[in-house]
């Protein structure tokens, strides 16, 4: 009887490329996942830094006599949390 193919390798066991295949994908994915996180974290911050800048552009803007009036009236000044009288949805712009 002739043997074509015959190996007696380490490498060639049965299942033994499979599991490297598998092990080297959850490493990779390792590092993919940490990599995320970091990008989300950056984001997040990003995200904190211009809503804290958008509140300090806000709180420094000086009220005017045409904000004061609208608060006065009931209608909601942006930005802020007067609510406007009536309930309902407000229509326009």
């Amino acid at each position: 009887m002739t043997v074509l193919a015959a190996s007696s390798g380490l490498l060639v066991q049965p299942g033994t490329t499979a599991f490297l295949v598998i092990f080297g994908m959850g490493v990779v994915l390792v590092f993919v996942f940490r990599s995320m996180a970091k990008h989300l974290r950056k984001v997040a911050m990003a995200a904190r830094e211009e809503a804290e800048a958008a509140a300090r552009a806000e709180s420094a803007r000086p009220d005017t006599p045409d904000t004061a009036a609208r608060a006065e009236d009931g209608a909601r000044v942006p930005g802020t949390d007067v609510a406007r009288r009536g309930g309902g949805r407000r229509t326009g712009s």
